[in-house]
This record gives C-alpha cells, sequence and structure tokens, in this order.
C-alpha cells in the first residue's frame, strides 16, 4: 500500500476524496444525531397518543366483557394498555405499574402450561426493561394534563414521561367512569448506522472513487507525455512539441517545456556552429604558416615548426569532424546492445586487435547506436592500445546496463583520473598520432554516453584499468511503450 501510494496518483485522488466523504458524513451525523433523536421521540409520541385515542373508542364502542381481550390484543411489544376503576393520580406508584405492565408477555405469547411467575413481575416493577434508561427512574415524577387540543381526543388525559428516552405514559377517562391507561417503552438506539446507510455511502464511495480516477489519470496523461519527453530529450533525442492544451497549469507546463526544447536546441546547434567556424577559419592562417616556415633556413627549427603546425592540423581536423558528427542527429532506435557490442568486437579482431567478448543475456535498449558503438569502440581502442588487449562484456541490473571494458595496462594515476576526459588532454606527452593519438577518444565517449543519460567511469584495478560505460534503464520502458504506440 505505502508503494501505491507513493506510485499512484489516482490513489492518492482516492484516498483523499474518501477522507473527505467520511468526515463529511461524520460532521453531518453528529449535527443530525439531535434532529433525528427529536424527530423520532415526536414520531412515537404522535403514534402513541392516536393509538391510544383510537383503542379508547373502541372499548367505549364495545360490551365490558371483550374489554380485557381487546386490551391484551392490542399491545405490542413495546406498548401495554389495561383498565383501573380509578383516577390514576401518584406517578411514581403508575410507573412501577407500568414497567410491571410492559415485563407481562403478551397473550399470544404465554404458553398454556406456565404463567409469569410473582417475583418477575415484581422484579420488573422495580426496574425498566433492558436497554431502557433508568436514568429517570429515581427522579420525581407529575402528572401533565394534556388538553384537547394536544391530542386526538376531545377530552383531557393525562401525560407522563416514563424515562429520559422514548418512555411515556398516558391515562384517559372512559364513558363509564373508567380509566384507560398506556404505557410505551422502547430501547434507545445505539446507533444511526443502518444497513441502508451503509449501501448509500458504500455508493457515494464507488462514484467518488470513480470520479478521482478520472480526474487522477486527466492529470496523470499529460504527466507521463511530459516525463518521456524530458526523458528523450535529456538523452539528445529529437522531440515532438508537446500539446499546448487543456487546463491552464497543464498548457502553461507544456509550453514551458517547448520553449526550453527550443532555446537547447538553438543552444546547441549555434555551438556547434560556432566551433566548426572555429575550426574552418584556423586552415587559413595554418596553412600561411606552413608556406613560411618553408623560408626558415635552420632545418631543425623548420622541423620543430612544421611538427606543430601539423598537431595544430590535426586537432582542428578533430574538432571539425566532431563538430559534424554533433549536428547530424542520428535516429534513436531500439536495438540488441549485446549483438551491437559483439559485431563491434568482431569487426576489431579482424583487423588484428586483441579483442575478445563475453557472451551475456540479451539485452534491448533504446539509442543512438552509431553513437554508442562509437564511444564502445574508443574504450575498447585505449584498452589495446594502453593495456595490450581488451575484454567487453555486458552487465546490468534493474536500473542499469553497464558496456565493461577490461586491459591489462598499467592503469591511470588517480591524480589524473579527472582530466583524461578534457579534449585533448592526454598522458603520452609525445604528441605522437601514433602512440597517443590526439585526446579525444575519452572526451567523445563520456559526450555520447552523458546524451543517452549516462556517464563513463574510470577504475584502476589489480592488474589493468575497467572503463564503463554506465547506461540507464530508467524510462526506459516508458519511452520503448511511447514510441511503439505512436
Amino acid at each position: 500500500m505505502k508503494r501505491l501510494w507513493h506510485r499512484s496518483l489516482a490513489a492518492q485522488f482516492i484516498c483523499f476524496m474518501l477522507i473527505a466523504l467520511a468526515l463529511s458524513q461524520g460532521i453531518g451525523l453528529l449535527m443530525s444525531w439531535d434532529e433525528r433523536g427529536q424527530a423520532l421521540r415526536a414520531a412515537a409520541k404522535s403514534e402513541f397518543f392516536s393509538r391510544t385515542a383510537s383503542l379508547a373508542r373502541l372499548v367505549e364502542a364495545t360490551p365490558a366483557a371483550i374489554h380485557d381481550g381487546i386490551l391484551g390484543a392490542s399491545g405490542t411489544n413495546y406498548t401495554r394498555f389495561w383498565l383501573s376503576a380509578e383516577e390514576p393520580r401518584e406517578a411514581d406508584a403508575w410507573r412501577r405499574e407500568a414497567w410491571t405492565q410492559l415485563a407481562k408477555p403478551l397473550p399470544n405469547l404465554i404458553r398454556p402450561h406456565r404463567k409469569p411467575p410473582a417475583d418477575e413481575l415484581e422484579q420488573a416493577a422495580a426496574q425498566p426493561p433492558p436497554g431502557l434508561t433508568a436514568s429517570a427512574v429515581a427522579a420525581p415524577l407529575s402528572w401533565v394534563t394534556l388538553p384537547p387540543s394536544k391530542w386526538p381526543l376531545t377530552r383531557p388525559a393525562k401525560f407522563l414521561n416514563l424515562d429520559d428516552a422514548y418512555g411515556m405514559g398516558l391515562a384517559v377517562s372512559l364513558e363509564n367512569g373508567t380509566w384507560l391507561n398506556a404505557a410505551f417503552a422502547k430501547s434507545v438506539p445505539n446507533s444511526i448506522w443502518t444497513s441502508q446507510s451503509a449501501v448509500s455511502l458504500a455508493i457515494t464511495a464507488v462514484v467518488l472513487s470513480l470520479i478521482a480516477l478520472i480526474v487522477a489519470r486527466g492529470i496523470a496523461r499529460p504527466m507521463r507525455r511530459l516525463a518521456v519527453a524530458a526523458e528523450a530529450l535529456g538523452r539528445g533525442e529529437s522531440v515532438a512539441p508537446l500539446p499546448e492544451s487543456g487546463p491552464d497549469d497543464i498548457r502553461q507546463t507544456a509550453e514551458a517545456f517547448n520553449r526550453m526544447q527550443a532555446r537547447l536546441q538553438r543552444f546547441v546547434a549555434d555551438r556547434t556552429r560556432m566551433l566548426a567556424a572555429i575550426g574552418h577559419d584556423l586552415r587559413t592562417p595554418l596553412t600561411s604558416l606552413r608556406l613560411r616556415t618553408e623560408f626558415v633556413t635552420d632545418l631543425e627549427i623548420q622541423d620543430k615548426m612544421l611538427k606543430t603546425i601539423s598537431e595544430i592540423e590535426t586537432m582542428t581536423e578533430a574538432a571539425l569532424a566532431f563538430a559534424r558528427e554533433e549536428a547530424t542527429a542520428e535516429t534513436t532506435r531500439t536495438v540488441d546492445l549485446g549483438a551491437l557490442i559483439e559485431s563491434l568486437c568482431d569487426d576489431l579482431a579482424e583487423l588484428g586487435r586483441d579483442v575478445t567478448f563475453v557472451e551475456g543475456p540479451a539485452v534491448t535498449y533504446r539509442c543512438r547506436p552509431d553513437g554508442l558503438r562509437r564511444a564502445a569502440r574508443n574504450l575498447i581502442e585505449n584498452a589495446v592500445r594502453y593495456g595490450e588487449r581488451a575484454r567487453v562484456s555486458l552487465k546490468g541490473d534493474a536500473d542499469s546496463i553497464d558496456i565493461v571494458v577490461d586491459d591489462d595496462g598499467p592503469g591511470i594515476p588517480e591524480a589524473a583520473m579527472g582530466r583524461v576526459f578534457a579534449p585533448f588532454y592526454r598522458l603520452e606527452q609525445s604528441r605522437n598520432r601514433e602512440t597517443g593519438g590526439i585526446g579525444l577518444g575519452l572526451s567523445i565517449a563520456r559526450t555520447i554516453a552523458r546524451h543517452h543519460g549516462g556517464d563513463v567511469s574510470l577504475v584502476n584495478q589489480a592488474r589493468g584499468l575497467r572503463a564503463t560505460i554506465n547506461l540507464p534503464k530508467v524510462g526506459q520502458a516508458a519511452l520503448q511503450a511511447h514510441y511503439s504506440a505512436s
């Protein structure tokens, strides 16, 4: 769940909306709790008054011989009716009688062979049935006279609260001088949570979750598109401008990304053109210097000057070649990286170089294959030139892929580890191209690796040097899925 929370915007949206739903429902229940209780009490009181009034009319209209049967049949699980010869006056005594009547089983539930024991009736008279609040039992009671406007009959009645919840009593005089007594008691509801409330809340939660999922996907889709485009741009790929549509925040983000991409491409193009122009413009003064060198009479000085000019020309040509390759946009595509490096090793081995490739698992990678091949070739040629032989292998884990080149040479001094990547820097100071090259191999290799989002690292081992091109896998799946879909 923690991983899903951090990785899924939809999960966060759904969680927040469900929390908001729970809070709003809880606050609503707290606010409506008292109102609901009052409404239930008013409904119960109205139904009790109406039922008692109807029963009073029925008793008055029927013979006295069947009154007990009518009253017994009219009782319910929470109401009892009985007749008394005199007007009830003492409220406490009447209440005890009411609890006794409520404790008696209904007539249709009494088994013929068993009657309620007397001790059970006495105990029931002493306390209310289970589930009813007894806080009002010890409180002094008094009758309240109900005028005809307060209840259905035209004659007054006497009303009494049995407890502080739903318990109530009523006494009304009949035409024959007797009194009809009615008692009502119902357990206090412990919770307003019902199955209907649960179903309603569940349906609301599902609807809100679907809405949150749609909203989260609407936000995440352009964000994923932006992430894929940023990953591709960081790897030096040419990215089509993002669609500048949707809400203002998303549209402004897409516009900012498109402007940034245009500025970066313009900056790289200007730098490449400037480098090419500098290299081209250097040719004219170098040619002039070479011509003037011919007039130097001292042959030793002339030879040194010609070597220096030749070295500058070589560096200039290398800079021009590098600028031309930078200006050429190679198409990025998915290749079998193992097959690419193995074919490079085979080509170098056919040229007489001591290069071996260690077989490894097949690895597909989205890259610019010509550029990556050149970076690996530079490292392998350095290994052969300075370390006698090169052993090439592919290693990888869940986050990256490494192109590893090992040699048997003397390695590189630790103090020079950072400087060897500088353009035209060489450990071999003779400036002889046959022994030391021109000093652009590692610089070009690192530039190409960084254009792929990776880097080049050098590590001295017990014997030889290990050069590694580290390529990240992060974003590869999204890039391949995006370009496959498009």
